[in-house]
């Protein structure tokens, strides 16, 4: 081997100008690949952090309510106008038992019990509706840390302290240490001590959400010890799909991932994912027609010297091996430039860049696009390096 290698990069020094452009062309290639590549998944990261950032991975509900039919008398015929039931809040059965199983599975991260309903809340002659959220806050807290989005105040929950939406505060014009009047309806009111002020920056939360513990909740919707929500984040978000179909399998309540929900992000997030992948594969497609189209030059110009080297006793699969080698080093030699300028590109966005989002970088992703380049390089040179091994000694020594 060490004789292919000898005259194989003889004849890359021998081409230097046209060696050269070809490892710049696999350089800029592979630095497109991975900044690319690390660009996108930024990107999905940092929409998904934002969306998944204020819901839970899946959220488990009571199964939907359905018409009940009375059997008919024997001989009668029973005409059934179904129409879809009005879902009343209530509780999961055995919610305890529900949450004991999601805590049991390997692949669930957080697990929060919740009981959620609407209210309206008052200060004055301001009514404006919003969404009681009661919380056992250990465990909600796993899930969604409002406690990093409180803007004034603290998150303090119990004892008649409330936190409330940021949007909400102003409509009511509500600070910390004021008091707000909640009305569930049916006589159930509270007043309660607004403890903190959050801003998760989703302008319906924020404008709606006003956060209890369970106990105070339970007790202005008239549900004691229910829980209308179990929230569950997973450990692989887009496993959250599986992870609800067997949640819902063992427990027989109705489960929804967060994939279930969010169809457009999951859309664009998938359309993001296939235009990285095409914009690789047509770089890798260029960077592989260069490397033939130089090679097979390459066996043009040194047709006599291949001739002398076969006469000389130099095998068709060593001549092969040679051909083989350049498109090696090609690969090789331009995606190790190519890693180094695209590690270069990801920190001058960070760096420079508008700070809109963070990328990272995967170790792996310049030793996947080097094993991508080099593998390129060498399929390219198949086909120069099988027509310089099948020139006839003879033949090629007498070309002109």
């Amino acid at each position: 081997m060490w004789a292919q290698w000898t005259i194989a990069t003889r004849f890359l020094r021998e081409g230097k100008a046209q060696s050269t452009l070809i490892l710049v062309g696999i350089a800029v290639g592979v630095a497109v690949i991975v900044f690319l590549t690390a660009l996108i998944t930024g990107l999905q990261d940092n929409i998904i952090q934002r969306t998944l950032g204020t819901q839970a991975h899946i959220r488990l509900q009571p199964t939907e309510e359905a018409n009940v039919v009375l059997p008919a008398g024997e001989g009668t015929v029973q005409l059934v106008l179904e129409t879809r039931r009005a879902q009343r809040l209530r509780s999961i059965n055995n919610w305890q038992q529900v949450v004991a199983v999601a805590d049991a599975l390997p692949q669930v991260r957080a697990v929060s019990p919740v009981i959620s309903g609407p209210a309206f809340a008052r200060r004055g002659e301001a009514v404006e509706s919003v969404a009681l959220v009661g919380i056992d806050p250990p465990r909600y807290l796993r899930i969604i840390p409002v406690q990093d989005d409180i803007i004034a105040g603290r998150f303090r929950v119990g004892a008649g302290d409330a936190v409330i939406g940021s949007q909400l505060a102003r409509d009511l014009g509500l600070q910390v240490g004021d008091k707000l009047r909640l009305d569930a309806g049916q006589g159930r009111e509270a007043v309660l001590n607004v403890a903190g002020i959050f801003e998760l920056g989703v302008r319906e939360l924020d404008s709606r959400y006003v956060y209890l513990d369970m106990k105070q909740t339970q007790s202005l919707l008239d549900l004691p010890g229910a829980a209308t929500v179990i929230d569950v984040t997973v450990n692989d978000i887009f496993g959250a799909g599986d992870v609800a179909s067997r949640i819902a399998r063992l427990t027989g309540v109705k489960a929804e991932s967060w994939m279930d929900t969010n169809a457009q992000l999951m859309n664009a997030l998938r359309s993001q994912s296939l235009s990285t992948q095409m914009i690789s594969v047509f770089v890798a497609l260029s960077v592989a027609l260069g490397i033939a189209s130089v090679l097979s030059v390459s066996v043009v110009q040194r047709t006599r010297e291949i001739g002398i080297l076969r006469a000389m006793g130099t095998t068709r699969r060593q001549m092969l091996q040679v051909f083989l080698l350049q498109g090696a080093i090609f690969g090789l030699a331009g995606s190790v430039v190519g890693g180094g300028a695209g590690y270069a590109l990801v920190w001058a966005f960070n760096t420079f860049g508008p700070r809109l989002f963070f990328i990272p970088v995967d170790p792996w992703l310049p030793v996947a696009a080097s094993l991508l380049a080099t593998a390129t390089g060498v399929i390219a040179a198949a086909v120069p390096a099988r027509r310089a091994a099948a020139l006839d000694p003879v033949e090629a020594i007498r070309h002109v």
